[in-house]
């Protein structure tokens, strides 16, 4: 790892001219480069001891927002597979069970009174064409 301290600028925001690596995510979050902030290593930036209170105020309020908008990603992602998963039990469930492949499925017997009857048609049936 190298010691960014030594290479810092001097700050962006105000006259403090001390090697401190806020002075580097300052001038990348002034040019709106967030991918070079967090890159200098934003998440767990420190303010510079020697700026000004608005430049450590202006590190610490970027630097509290991207974490909160990466936690506010994870959740998303998080409800969005808890959603998904949910989906997919429902859908499940609704599925009809299919009948296992070995049992084969049997003709429902007739009431004794529909069985009756049937067999009364049946005979007068083979009358007529007897």
């Amino acid at each position: 790892m190298t010691d960014r301290t030594a290479s810092a600028p001097p700050c962006p925001a105000c006259a403090c001219a001390q090697p401190h690596p806020a002075h580097a995510l300052l001038a990348a979050l002034r040019e709106d480069d967030l991918d070079a902030a967090l890159s200098l290593g934003l998440l767990d930036a420190q303010p510079c001891p020697a700026c000004a209170a608005e430049c450590g105020v202006r590190l610490i309020e970027a630097r509290d927002a991207r974490r909160f908008a990466l936690s506010a990603r994870e959740r998303h992602r998080a409800r969005a597979a808890r959603l998904a998963r949910i989906k997919a039990e429902r859908e499940a469930a609704r599925r009809p069970v299919a009948a296992p492949a070995t049992q084969q499925a049997t003709p429902a017997a007739l009431p004794s009174a529909a069985a009756d009857a049937l067999a009364r048609a049946l005979a007068k049936a083979k009358e007529r064409h007897a």
